[in-house]
């Protein structure tokens, strides 16, 4: 049995590898191409030979200013989401566990509409800490509305995250319909976009993408031993309610940093979820590189869809998203009650 489950997990990094750097090289693409379109199409050569020196002319400008910040935001979202997703669904133990379950999308929301309406704020790179403070205030009220002696129980999490969202969302709602310019400014970030990002975006939340995943990569293994069965966890030397609070604290973090920088970004997380199962299994630990990549590119995959089927205008990269995770989601809803 030890050497069957061996051979197996070896199975699973060898086809994990592979896949990271399949995946990778497609992100290379997926990269390039992010940094072609739009409303003005660029060559590839002309891209690459910008990207590569410091040009000044139009290409260069709309390369260095105006398509890299939106690429790298792209790319720091989707991975952060994506390792998200797996951390969710494996504390959980549920496949249609979301990310965004715990509050932080509303919470976040709330951030950027006090921002707006409040402060007067315009741009990304300004509401950005008022996303990220909403986002981290919700996860703490989540886990202050748990019961304190249960607060390993992720069903009393889920449940809490489920009432503060709609309260949330509430206040959300009676905020923007009473000040249409404040409505209109946040209409534009509610449905998940990169576009008029700059490279002060990626940079303010790139520390926190980097606490996230180390304390994913942390709690990786510990989650693995919690699906075991928590008396079995126990007996293997894992808190459940330390590995279950970590891992709440990761998604957080993550989730948060992904939020505050495109907006809420629905089923991106569920995707990658389901995708990296599906192809090296639900060992935490092995899934979690794959997940980031994966994340990565299936995010920026949608901001480019977006930018190419509605020229000269675009398509939010949420909506794209939305438009492929949920039939996902309403598959695995029919397959689960049948």
């Amino acid at each position: 049995m030890a050497a069957q489950l061996d051979s197996r997990r070896r199975s699973a990094r060898s086809r994990a590898i592979v896949l990271i750097v399949a995946v990778s090289a497609l992100l290379a693409v997926l990269v390039v191409a992010s940094l072609a379109v739009g409303s003005r199409a660029l060559a590839p050569v002309d891209v690459l030979s910008a990207l590569f020196s410091e040009r000044r002319d139009t290409v260069g400008v709309i390369v260095h200013e105006l398509r890299v910040p939106r690429t790298l935001t792209a790319l720091l979202a989707g991975a952060c989401l994506g390792v998200a997703g797996v951390l969710m669904q494996a504390l959980t133990r549920n496949p249609l566990a979301d990310p965004g379950l715990l509050g932080v999308n509303a919470g976040a929301a709330l951030g950027v509409v006090v921002a707006i309406a409040a402060f007067g704020v315009g741009t990304a790179s300004g509401y950005v800490w008022f996303a990220f403070a909403g986002a981290g205030g919700a996860a703490l009220l989540v886990n202050a509305a748990a019961r304190p002696d249960r607060r390993n129980d992720t069903v009393g999490l889920i449940l809490a995250g489920v009432a503060l969202s709609a309260c949330l969302s509430a206040i959300v709602g009676i905020i923007t319909l009473a000040d249409d310019t404040t409505f209109e400014s946040f209409r534009f970030w509610a449905v998940g976009s990169f576009e008029r990002r700059d490279a002060d975006v990626s940079a303010q939340l790139l520390p926190f993408a980097i606490v996230g995943m180390a304390l994913a990569a942390v709690v990786a293994r510990g989650l693995d031993h919690l699906q075991l069965g928590r008396d079995l966890a126990r007996s293997l030397g894992v808190s459940p309610a330390l590995v279950t609070i970590a891992s709440g604290a990761a998604i957080t973090v993550l989730c948060a940093t992904a939020t505050s920088a495109a907006g809420p970004l629905a089923f991106i997380g569920l995707l990658v979820a389901h995708a990296v199962r599906g192809a090296v299994g639900g060992s935490v630990p092995v899934s979690l590189p794959l997940a980031a990549v994966t994340g990565a590119a299936l995010t920026l995959a949608s901001d480019i869809v977006g930018r190419v089927i509605a020229l000269p205008g675009e398509v939010e990269a949420g909506i794209v998203a939305a438009f492929l995770g949920a039939p996902l989601l309403l598959w695995l809803i029919l397959r689960r009650t049948r």
